[in-house]
């Protein structure tokens, strides 16, 4: 145990910057990866039937999915948080309470989440724009993704932050992977006429399957390794104080704020798309899911660094929190730009790996270069809210959020779809993200510029 200990603190502290960073960030941007590979197989997959309505009843759920996250960045992003700032405090038992309540909140939220969403199907069918046309598809989708699925998915993601958050990045990121790569070989099995033919719904077979084995994988974990980690999935360690779930929501409750924003964003665009036919939808749904590829690399550095700067801000040595945002945002922002511009000249030739309909290829192919646009502002954005979070600053990553959906991106898509109609809506982006990478740096900037004590939180 003592070794253990030793060896994170030496992550943490000794390691040079470059050799800390890339320990961290390398697992972290693999396993986003390969759930972006696994994004992209239900797409990909259900687009080899060359059906558009079983291809739009998989971008009609996907809000409902992604408001997955809002819970798992309460309790994953907020317990991680805490985790990485105890951890440069040396109190470890914050560490082994906040890791138990982040793993049992996940599977109670995950339960409700599954209650509810079972309940008031009819009307979430509605609300996420399902036609007459592909209303079935989409809720047997939804029967195996959130009906069955919503604990293991839940709990499968919050405990990788967890685990991430104590310095096992490579665990947290093969736990992650192994649930994503078994979702891949499965989907085509569910999927096709070859198969079990079960189309969309097979995806969602398929991805309930995966996300409890991740699970499995990182409850064997934390019980083989016992006393050698200060994660704890412990019944008697869930006995959160007052402090530790007032800290986590602090910063837990804005991220998922921002999360159930992007739902609502993806749920205006997808209703706004709706207008135009199962055609734009699923062109629009494959133009979103491409968009992740870079995003999530993006998202892989911003979470993998963030142990780092939380714990290096806890312990008060502002010089190497600052030199490790640096390097990790000189890594991401290279990369997003090589990303744009490869979308940018081969987009309609990327949407047709995934149909061959010209129609959906056509509008694909002009959705994938404004989303792309949007994508190297997007990481200075996402480095700027990764540094708040770890820092336990809620209410600037609040800020952000809001900035971002209701007061930028939103407002867009209404303008852009009026003055560019359907194609204006792939810009909107590029539209908030501009404003906001230039709000980040400026804020950024004061955070290393004025004394700590003088930050608000």
């Amino acid at each position: 145990m003592v070794k253990e200990k030793y060896d994170k603190i030496d992550l943490f502290e000794n390691y040079e910057i470059p050799k800390a960073v890339m320990t961290l960030v390398v697992p972290t941007v693999l396993a986003c990866l390969v759930m972006v590979l696994y994004n992209m197989a239900d797409t990909f997959f259900v687009g080899m039937i060359n059906d558009p309505i079983q291809t739009s009843a998989v971008t009609l759920a996907a809000p409902v999915i992604l408001a997955f996250n809002a819970v798992v960045n309460l309790a994953g992003i907020g317990c991680a948080s805490l985790m990485s700032r105890a951890l440069g405090s040396r109190d470890y038992d914050t560490v082994r309470k906040t890791s138990a309540f982040g793993f049992y909140f996940a599977i109670i939220a995950g339960g409700i989440f599954s209650l509810v969403c079972t309940v008031f199907k009819p009307t979430l069918l509605s609300i996420l724009g399902a036609t007459p046309e592909n209303e079935i598809a989409t809720a047997e989708y939804l029967l195996w993704t959130v009906t069955c699925g919503a604990i293991p998915s839940i709990t499968n993601l919050v405990t990788a932050q967890i685990i991430r958050a104590e310095g096992m990045a490579l665990h947290a990121s093969l736990g992650t992977m192994s649930g994503c790569l078994l979702n891949i070989v499965l989907d085509p099995i569910f999927i096709l006429p070859w198969g079990l033919n079960m189309g969309a719904a097979g995806a969602g077979c398929a991805t309930f399957i995966s996300n409890s084995v991740a699970c499995l994988y990182f409850v064997i974990l934390i019980l083989i390794k016992g006393e050698k980690t200060m994660v704890s999935i412990n019944p008697k360690d869930f006995r959160p104080t007052r402090a530790i779930v007032q800290d986590v929501c602090g910063v837990g409750i804005p991220s998922a704020i921002q999360n159930l924003l992007n739902v609502t964003g993806m749920t205006v665009l997808n209703n706004f798309t709706s207008a135009y036919g199962s055609e734009a939808v699923s062109a629009m749904g494959i133009s979103h899911k491409l968009s992740l590829v870079p995003l999530y690399i993006a998202m892989g550095i911003s979470q993998g660094v963030m142990p780092l700067i939380g714990y290096n801000y806890a312990s008060g040595n502002r010089k190497r929190m600052k030199d490790s945002l640096l390097y990790a945002s000189k890594i991401s922002l290279i990369v997003m730009l090589i990303a744009t511009a490869f979308a940018c000249m081969f987009s309609e030739q990327i949407i047709g790996l995934f149909m061959k309909n010209p129609q959906v290829i056509m509008y694909g192919g002009a959705f994938l270069i404004g989303m792309s646009m949007a994508q190297p502002f997007l990481c200075i954005d996402f480095v700027g809210v990764g540094v708040f979070q770890a820092c336990g600053m809620g209410r600037k990553a609040l800020f952000f959020a809001i900035m971002r959906k209701i007061v930028l991106e939103i407002p867009a898509l209404f303008l852009l779809n009026k003055l560019i109609p359907l194609y204006g809506l792939a810009y909107a982006q590029l539209v908030a993200e501009v404003i906001l990478a230039t709000i980040a740096i400026f804020e950024l900037r004061k955070l290393f510029t004025e004394p700590a004590n003088e930050i608000q939180k």
